[in-house]
């Protein structure tokens, strides 16, 4: 491996800290829909388009609420819609964040079973 070739490029897993994991469990499986691979004691695993979710317990003093995952969708006003009859409130409807002559980026906040900042995001052609 010479330093010009190597560069990370893929995401395996994404840890999330969540102060229950069963509730989190209940939360990004029934309400968002992610497939549950497998759970352990105080952590459970979810695939993610390939990338596996890593869901655990908090440990000592870790912070809650600081990762963000931004979740990419085709349509971002009908996935919104369908987790807000999920149950999901958005911290921040959907939105354009960014505007050039390809696209724009749409971006909608909303939070976990945890307090953990989740987020939808879709790139539109202009």
């Amino acid at each position: 491996m010479t330093g010009t070739s190597f560069g990370l490029r893929q995401i395996g897993q994404i840890h999330v800290a969540v102060g229950d994991v069963d509730r989190a469990v209940a939360f990004y499986r029934d309400v968002l829909g992610m497939p549950l691979l497998f759970r352990f004691p105080g952590m459970a695993f979810f695939d993610c388009g390939g990338v596996r979710l890593y869901l655990a317990a908090a440990e000592g003093e870790e912070p809650l609420g600081t990762s963000i995952l931004y979740y990419r969708v085709a349509d971002i006003a009908a996935a919104a819609a369908e987790l807000e009859g999920r149950g999901v409130s958005f911290d921040s409807r959907p939105h354009v964040v960014h505007r050039d002559e390809r696209h724009e980026l749409w971006i909608g906040f909303f939070r976990d079973s945890e307090g953990n900042r989740l987020a939808l995001m879709s790139e539109v052609e202009t």
